[in-house]
């Protein structure tokens, strides 16, 4: 594999300015953990989120390991442990194109040669592993055969201007990656590289055009 999409490092000086100008609304929207708090999501969490963390946790298909739900029409991620205590949620950026499948190969191709209509984030369960991209960054690996991964916004392309994006409260705006899952720097250090980031797990992505029964059939008839 050639590289993990999205996986060209920022310049530092640019990057501190872009964080201490967006640091205090990308603190508002990163929802923190209510201590000991198991299967709790946020208020706003919508209903799909909430039917398959009902699945989850009451067949324990996450086998014990931390995991997330990504909610991909609210662009946002849900955190859990291993005992499945919510320990927070934040704003993603996801694929610019809607689409719940990767195109077989994509992950063997260099960006330049990934059209718009195929920067998709894929729906489905995943088994998470920690790895490292080739410029030595920690990353949890989602789907590594379609170079799919779960890391720290980047902001490489300043035209794209992702930090912007991830404080926005439009969704189509956090719509602008290769199909790589970008978190706030600090959230994932506070809850995914712990986790996640250290021993693996599952995370579980909620489609944005295919219905959620068809990706999540158990879960869609679960009480």
């Amino acid at each position: 594999m050639s590289s993990t999409m999205d996986s060209h490092p920022a310049p530092a000086a640019g990057r501190r300015a872009l964080i201490s100008g967006m640091g205090a609304l990308l603190a508002l929207a990163a929802v923190p953990a209510l201590a000991g708090d198991p299967a709790t999501l946020p208020p706003d969490a919508g209903p799909h989120a909430r039917q398959l963390l009902r699945w989850i946790t009451g067949t324990g298909d996450h086998q014990g390991r931390p995991f997330a739900v990504v909610d991909k029409p609210a662009a946002r991620i849900h955190v859990f442990s291993a005992q499945a205590h919510w320990m927070g949620s934040t704003p993603v950026l996801l694929g610019a194109a809607h689409g719940d499948h990767s195109v077989p190969g994509i992950g063997e191709r260099p960006l330049a040669r990934i059209r718009p209509a195929e920067r998709t984030t894929p729906a489905g369960r995943f088994a998470a592993e920690p790895g490292r991209n080739l410029h030595g960054e920690e990353i949890v690996w989602i789907d590594y055969d379609a170079a799919v991964s779960l890391h720290r916004v980047r902001n490489a392309n300043a035209a794209e201007r992702r930090l912007q994006r991830l404080a926005s409260s439009r969704v189509q705006d956090r719509r602008i990656s290769y199909g790589c899952i970008n978190v706030p720097e600090a959230f994932y250090n506070q809850w995914i590289a712990p986790g996640l980031g250290m021993a693996g797990g599952v995370v579980y992505i909620l489609p944005d055009t295919d219905p959620f029964a068809s990706i999540f059939v158990a879960a869609s008839t679960y009480p």
